[in-house]
């Protein structure tokens, strides 16, 4: 069974049960609508040794950054402030002293950087490696969220940084080369909080998410759930340094934000945006009616079978 073809399964088989309330499956958080105009949204992540992270090339420290990084990118691709954590983990008993000390640290670090606060969870024994769950819980104006489904057609399709520098950076840790700025990048993934809450209070940002699996992948989120296609650009990917074009498509877990603009209001957001944080966004294509993904290179199109990560 595809990731696709399991979470249609789960939400057909929850279907018929009541959602008192809740807006479930199919964006970055589940919502829940409060009476004042505001919403809370959630996710959960979950994070396990050899697929997300390698124990032996990255520091209990980054372990715990990441871990609450890749909830809080999340949160940020809602439009809204992410405010509270549950953390849930378990640990073999193979751990050098101190290790879950300093993971908390670094858990600690990047709740006290956005003001997260971290209210419950778990703990239990591994006898396979380390397991990490967070749920992270969000605030804001019920009219700043974005969806997955609300791309339309004619829209910019924007990312907010460089990609690829994470995937190259894994290629390095695997290579043993730890020290490289990509293998650095790779280990400390920096959340855009400031810069979705930014994005969603903007009406003409419709469709956002983050790039956790790779733009080969997610893109297909968005044009999936708002039924639509796209033409993207490749010679227009901002492509960060020490990586290519096929990582930077594919590699994933760069968690910059994916976003499509009202097409009249693009180019007033792109100068308001640099001038607001004093970096650029990226457009690198289109919206497009049906629901096809075409590649173009110098607006000819290229066959390609690009796809980011897959979970199963």
């Amino acid at each position: 069974m595809t990731e696709f073809g399991f979470i249609d399964y789960i939400a057909n088989l929850f279907a018929h049960i009541p959602t008192n309330d809740f807006e479930g499956i199919g964006d970055d958080c589940a919502i829940l609508p409060l009476e004042n105009g505001e919403s809370l949204v959630f996710t959960a992540d979950l994070l396990t040794e050899q697929v997300h992270f390698l124990r032996h090339a990255t520091s209990a420290y980054e372990i715990g950054r990441k871990s609450l990084a890749v909830n809080l990118s999340d949160v940020a691709a809602m439009g809204v402030r992410p405010i509270a954590t549950l953390l849930s983990i378990a640990l073999p008993s193979d751990l050098p002293k101190g290790w879950a000390k300093e993971f908390m640290e670094g858990y600690h670090s990047l709740s006290d950087e956005f003001s997260v606060a971290l209210i419950g969870g778990d703990t239990t024994r591994s006898d396979s490696g380390i397991t990490i769950n967070v749920t992270a819980i969000g605030r804001g104006s019920s009219a700043n969220i974005k969806r997955r489904s609300d791309a339309q057609s004619g829209d910019v399709i924007f990312v907010t940084g460089e990609l690829g520098a994470s995937g190259s950076g894994l290629q390095d840790l695997l290579a043993r080369k730890f020290d490289t700025p990509q293998a650095v990048a790779h280990r400390n993934p920096q959340p855009q909080v400031t810069e979705g809450i930014w994005l969603g209070a903007h009406r003409e940002v419709h469709a956002m998410m983050d790039l956790s699996d790779g733009l080969a992948s997610d893109l297909r989120h968005i044009l999936r759930r708002s039924k639509v296609g796209a033409e993207i650009n490749t010679e227009l990917i901002p492509i960060a340094e020490g990586s290519d074009l096929q990582t930077a498509l594919c590699g994933g877990e760069d968690y910059k934000l994916l976003f499509t603009v009202d097409p009249f209001t693009a180019d007033p957001l792109i100068r308001n945006f640099h001038s607001h944080f004093g970096t650029p966004i990226y457009p690198i294509g289109r919206i497009t009616e049906g629901n096809k993904l075409q590649w173009l290179r110098n607006g000819s199109p290229i066959e390609t079978d690009w796809q980011g990560f897959t979970h199963f």
